[in-house]
């Protein structure tokens, strides 16, 4: 399973990035910006996770971690 996270602060856009945390991602955001959505097999099955739990967010994969 592999740990995904969302990063609390937005981008420029408005847009909250997912992060895959096993990865090492040059774009991870300090710890205490990062809201751990959960540990899934895929990045689909964690977009979809935060969709549900963040609405009316708008949430992308980050381009270094989405595969």
């Amino acid at each position: 399973m592999i740990k995904f996270i969302v990063d609390e602060q937005p981008t420029e856009k408005g847009v909250h990035l997912i992060h895959n945390g096993d990865i090492g991602c040059e774009a991870l955001p300090k710890y205490d910006d990062q809201i751990l959505i959960g540990y899934f097999a895929d990045f689909e099955l964690a977009y979809k996770r935060a969709r549900m739990n963040w609405p009316r967010e708008k949430v992308e994969g980050c381009s270094c971690c989405k595969p």
